[in-house]
């Protein structure tokens, strides 16, 4: 039995939000805190001949580098108003696919902002760690990652119509179930005249017979009227 559209349901999938929320965030801290702790004052770490370069970078800014120290306090807030959105969101939540995505969002904005709330120079302006480099393209961490692939599921899921209560099926069903209705009311009409005008033919019968009735009822009468006369 589906769990669509039940209390059951948007438990799952709150569950399955928070764990993914919460994975996002333990591996985003503790890959910090082992980069920081063995790579800072080192050259960058090449990996895959140096597809991969692992170096520790203080990044004041958004995610891959975006933005300087000036607006660190506003990526800060931004930080928290999507933490409390997709909080709100996830009491109405039932698509697993949309509860995968948004524990990626949340995951990843609560890694960057407890960098700016625990890291130098203070509160809301702390700098984010980022340590992963690839060629062109800006260093950013696992938060990051993850950001930018909730962010795409995302698009994907809003383009096919999946909504995060997962009535995606209930509209595609809507069209044809009411295509089938249609010659079932068509039918139920048609059955519904045919049962009027044989209610009608009915109720006509009996007057055309009571009709005949008193023509052959006048007739006999006429008849003696005419021979009494004549024997007058």
């Amino acid at each position: 039995m589906s769990t669509a559209g039940t209390p059951r349901g948007r438990r799952r999938g709150v569950v399955v939000l928070l764990a993914v929320a919460v994975a996002v965030l333990v591996t985003d801290i503790v890959t910090k805190v082992v980069v920081v702790a063995t790579l800072s004052d080192r050259a960058p770490v090449r990996l895959l001949g140096g597809l991969v370069k692992l170096r520790v970078t203080r990044n004041p800014g958004a995610a891959f580098s975006i933005g300087g120290p000036s607006v660190t306090a506003v990526f800060a807030l931004i930080a928290v108003i999507v933490i409390v959105v997709i909080l709100r969101a996830s009491r109405k939540i039932q698509s697993l696919a949309w509860a995968v995505t948004l524990g990626l969002l949340l995951g990843g904005a609560t890694g960057n902002l407890v960098d700016r709330l625990v890291r130098a120079p203070g509160p809301f302006r702390g700098y984010v760690v980022d340590w992963i480099q690839l060629p062109h393209w800006p260093v950013f961490n696992v938060a990051d990652s993850c950001i930018v692939c909730g962010g795409v599921i995302a698009v994907f899921l809003a383009v096919r119509g999946v909504r995060i209560d997962a009535t995606v099926a209930d509209t595609q069903r809507a069209p044809a179930s009411r295509g089938h209705e249609d010659p079932g009311h068509a039918g139920e009409a048609g059955g519904a005249d045919g049962r009027a005008g044989t209610g009608q033919q009915g109720t006509s019968r009996p007057e055309a017979q009571d009709d005949r009735g008193r023509r052959r009822g006048r007739r006999p009468g006429s008849a003696d009227g005419d021979h009494g006369g004549g024997g007058a």
